[in-house]
């Protein structure tokens, strides 16, 4: 194997926000955010789903609208439902 062009393998807290569950894996995943946890830093990668939140497994459905996406739909339909009812 060629030295040099191959990413660095370390620790990673990979982190879901919508329910605040984390675990320590290895990765070659980048980030510019770090978490200190059991008195040691590590890089952190946030998600907004994982094993802990997704429907699936927690037999759950929740609804996770991060982006405004439902209000943003509403406005522009909005609009177009006023012009076809004038």
């Amino acid at each position: 194997m060629k030295k040099k062009i191959h990413p660095e393998f370390r620790e990673v807290v990979f982190k879901d926000v919508s329910t605040q569950f984390h675990i320590i894996t290895k990765s070659t995943a980048k980030s510019k955010n770090t978490i200190e946890l059991n008195g040691k830093s590590y890089p952190l990668v946030t998600f907004d789903v994982s094993s802990s939140s997704h429907p699936f497994y927690t037999g759950q459905q929740r609804l996770l609208d991060t982006e405004g996406r439902a209000e943003k739909f509403m406005k522009k339909y909005a609009k177009v439902r006023k012009r076809e009812t004038n």
